[in-house]
């Protein structure tokens, strides 16, 4: 595995994710070479259709291309491995099929009204090509009486009646959300279109270009019935969904000029995006440090970024075998994406909770959220080089070996996937190993999230900023959402099932107020749908409708208003500051930006710092309080388990009492002890109030959070340890730690270290670990400031490690992503630059060495340097 380690380097700042424009181009044959840049000069010059001439040939085979895809070929079908997904194909045909003999006035299929509902019509439309499907799909049972043709008949009868009464008629359509519209009817009526097209052609040969005429008028975001590049709507995986249906239709119609603008635009979604100087103004996408954004703001990995790399790798399979760009370097960027920006966030087959968005609230998310990374990963893997190929495959195995919900192939797309899967897992040259080593810190810092991961755990930190949203709600998803992205956390542990751990659950069962980590207001908030009675803030006149840029910015995903979010990483560790301050909604209500009737919340403050080390996760906070003089609640943890799970709590007082159960006291130690799963968490107090330690059982329904979840009341014990402030205290400060997996015999060695706290006030924050020779320092404001060894000049994020063999690593940061340069002297030691990055320079200053960093663009990077003595 060494070509493995090589190609996919340990430290991922050796390789960011950047794809530039040029190189972009470049990777292009030259005699498609046109096909991309085309929209860029096509725009210039005013036209649409600056592309390469295609063939008929090259239509055929993606036509042909999407039918295996989808559907699979004879020697797919014939593996005994592709059987289950066969089976549910034609078992889900027949329900359709039963559900269309049965449909009542007003319906194509029975429980699904139509007339008002866009969501129902999309859902009709879905239907329809589940049917299609099972007839193209070789080796599947027939799906109903009679022969495919007479099924696939009826489907196109369906398709007519959607089409002529509830989706042409461009005066009654486009109600209710955008997406349904432009991208989910879209999607489904145009598979059925690639399935279907011989039948069509003989059936009813005018439908085809109908269909898609409609499909273009509903396009309302873009320009001309086309993708419009400047549109917002048109971004990220969004655009990739729609570009895909685009090139599908192209091959349908035989449009080449379809189909080559499609493929180009869609070829833009690689480019890595530079916040400073976005093209297009888009902001949507994977940044250099492996970050994924949607929506301009929102943290999106495990959701729209599943989608995007999703729908590129479903281009590459549809393209294969034709003379449009493909394979080279656009695999390359996938394969890049997958190994920064996913697989990070994918600890024992669970995707994390930080990169979900309102995707939290649902009930299939998590370890279904891996099983379509898997599937994309696998498809991947057949379009590269071996060691690379191999890289991936043993990534396939590790997923599989380690989830406790292991991937089911009978749910991925294909059925093509499926056999490839199939062969991936048989094949024992393959070793199954992780594409993250054993000790990772991974800097997320242009979304605002960190991960830190250790044999046994990973710590998963979510922050917020000017630039990055608090949280995301929308379409009565995650429906109590208010303090998610100020510095919840979530700690994995090794062989727990993360669905008894976190998922749905965990947000149903905890409050709102008490998520881990966060600090709140005691107070009692409203969700949107109660506040306004739907799912959004209602008032055009104020600019205000379901998907306008106002409902975005202060409904659906408000930012945070506080100015430092972030930190720097050293190798296997990491620091992370934030600033917790309002959102963005409620900092526009007090500037009276904003209606009357428009309810936004004021949150608490605090200046938090986390150092994330091996055995332990040190948090530090100060300025903690509530300027409107309320009670405030900073939650050291929460954890759930089964009402069946054998929990104990036990600790030991500041004077060395041993203790147990729940209550406030002045505990030294806790640890959380799951004897039925085998984990245990134990929290260190170094400083500040008693903190208060609670065990309930609580039964809440899963709709809590989501307004179309099944109503289902779920029961969890909830662990909580918490720091309460009462009403009207002043600003308060706390010192503790977090040591997964740790014995009571580990617990009780803080009393005299290892971790010693060096300052903690609202300005700085700084830690040392004796054991590991590391100084960390956090400092939030201008001025220079003094931690340990250290002179900062501030605001910025420091970590110092002295070796034994006399060297000493620096690793530098700036939080707020708007400075220039950061200074930073280590005091008493003339030292030289070993090591250094470009944008480092190492000089003597009377009483120590001065590093000055040009961190001007750097987006929260940080830039290390190893030196020694004279």
């Amino acid at each position: 595995m060494v070509e493995c380690a090589e190609r996919f380097p340990a430290d991922p700042l050796e390789r960011p994710v950047q794809m530039s424009r040029r190189a972009l181009l470049s990777i292009v044959p030259a005699a498609s070479l046109s096909a991309v840049a085309g929209p860029w000069r096509a725009r210039a010059a005013g036209r649409r259709d600056a592309v390469a001439p295609g063939t008929a040939a090259d239509h055929a085979t993606v036509i042909d291309n999407a039918v295996a895809v989808l559907a699979g070929t004879a020697e797919s079908n014939a593996r005994p491995e592709v059987a289950a997904k066969l089976t549910a194909i034609g078992r889900t045909a027949r329900t359709r099929l039963a559900a269309l003999d049965s449909a009542g006035p007003g319906e194509l299929f029975s429980g699904v009204p139509l007339g008002t509902s866009d969501a129902n019509l999309t859902t009709s439309f879905q239907y329809l090509y589940e049917i299609a499907l099972a007839t193209r799909a070789p080796g599947g049972a027939a799906p109903g009486p009679g022969d495919d043709t007479a099924v696939r008949r009826r489907v196109i009868d369906g398709l007519v009646r959607l089409h002529d009464d509830y989706y042409g008629d461009q005066e009654k359509g486009y109600y209710g959300n955008w997406f349904n519209w432009e991208i989910g009817i879209s999607t489904h009526l145009t598979r059925t279109l690639v399935l279907l097209k011989d039948e069509l052609a003989a059936y009813r040969p005018d439908l085809t270009a109908t269909c898609v005429a409609s499909m273009d008028a509903y396009l309302r975001n873009g320009k001309d019935g086309d993708v419009d590049l400047d549109s917002r709507f048109h971004t990220g995986a969004n655009l990739a969904d729609i570009t895909t249906n685009r090139v599908l239709q192209g091959a349908v119609l035989g449009d080449e000029a379809r189909i080559g603008k499609a493929v180009a635009d869609q070829l833009t979604v690689l480019a890595t995006i530079d916040p400073y100087q976005p093209r297009h103004h888009v902001t949507d996408g994977f940044y250099a440090d492996g970050s994924f954004i949607q929506h301009a703001s929102v943290a999106y990995t495990g959701s729209y970024g599943k989608g995007l790399l999703t729908r590129v790798v479903q281009t590459v399979k549809l393209l294969q075998g034709t003379a449009y760009p493909q394979g080279g370097d656009l695999v390359g960027t996938a394969r890049d994406w997958v190994v920064r920006g996913f697989a990070p966030l994918v600890f024992e087959g669970w995707m994390m909770e930080i990169v979900k968005g309102r995707g939290v609230s649902r009930t299939t998310t998590g370890y279904a959220d891996v099983a379509e990374l898997v599937e994309a990963v696998v498809d991947l893997s057949a379009h590269m080089a071996e060691a690379d190929a191999t890289a991936l495959q043993g990534y396939v195995k590790f997923v599989r070996e380690t989830s406790r919900a292991a991937p089911d192939p009978a749910r991925f797309v294909s059925p093509l996937s499926v056999a490839r899967y199939a062969d991936i897992l048989a094949d024992t040259r393959i070793p199954a190993e992780d594409l993250n080593p054993p000790e990772r810190h991974v800097a997320f810092n242009a979304m605002d999230k960190t991960v830190h991961r250790r044999p046994g755990f990973a710590f998963a930190l979510a922050r917020s900023s000017p630039r990055i949203s608090k949280y995301e709600y929308m379409n009565g998803e995650n429906l109590m959402p208010w303090f998610q992205g100020d510095g919840a956390h979530y700690l994995y542990l090794s062989g727990q099932d993360q669905t008894q751990a976190y998922g749905v659950d965990y947000f149903a069962t905890v409050p709102p107020y008490r998520l881990a980590g966060v600090t709140a207001p005691v107070e009692t908030r409203r969700t949107v749908p109660e506040l306004y009675g739907g799912l959004w803030y209602d008032n055009p006149e104020r600019g205000f409708t379901s998907s306008s840029e106002s409902q975005n910015t202060y409904v659906y995903f408000p930012r945070g208003a506080g100015g430092l979010s972030g930190g720097a990483r050293l190798g296997a560790y990491g620091t992370a500051g934030l600033v917790q301050a309002d959102d963005a909604a409620y900092a526009a209500k007090r500037a009276g930006a904003l209606p009357d009737d428009f309810v936004a919340y004021r949150n608490a403050r605090a200046t938090k710092s986390w150092f994330m080390l091996d055995d332990e996760i040190v948090v530090l906070a100060a300025g903690v309080g509530d300027p409107a003089g309320r009670a405030v609640t900073t939650t050291v943890d929460s954890r759930v388990a089964p009402p069946s799970n054998a929990i104990a709590l036990t600790g030991r007082l500041r004077d060395g009492t041993p203790w147990s159960g729940t209550g406030t006291a002045p505990l030294a130690w806790l640890r959380y002890d799951d004897a039925t799963q085998g984990t245990a968490v134990g929290y260190v107090f170094l400083a500040g109030r008693r903190p208060t330690v609670a065990l309930d059982t609580v039964t809440r329904s899963r709709r809590a959070v989501r307004l179309s979840n099944p109503d289902t009341p779920v029961t969890r014990q909830v662990f909580s340890v918490s720091v309460e402030q009462p009403a009207g205290a002043p600003p308060d400060s706390m010192a503790y730690a977090l040591v997964p997996h740790a014995s009571e015999r580990q617990l009780t060695t803080y009393a005299h270290g290892p971790v010693s706290v060096l300052a903690n006030t609202a300005r700085v924050q700084a830690v040392r670990h004796r054991g590991l020779g590391l100084t960390a320092v956090n400092t939030f404001a201008p001025g220079t400031h003094r931690a340990g060894p250290l002179w900062i000049d501030g605001p910025a994020s420091v970590i110092l490690r002295e070796t034994p063999g006399g060297a000493v690593s620096l690793a530098v940061s700036d939080p707020t992503t708007e400075r220039d340069t950061v200074s930073v002297v280590i005091r008493g030691r003339a030292l030289r630059a070993e090591t250094a990055d470009e944008a480092v320079r190492v000089d003597r200053v009377p009483g120590g060495t001065r590093l000055r960093v040009t961190t001007r663009h750097a987006y929260g990077r940080s830039f290390t340097a190893t030196l020694r003595g004279r």
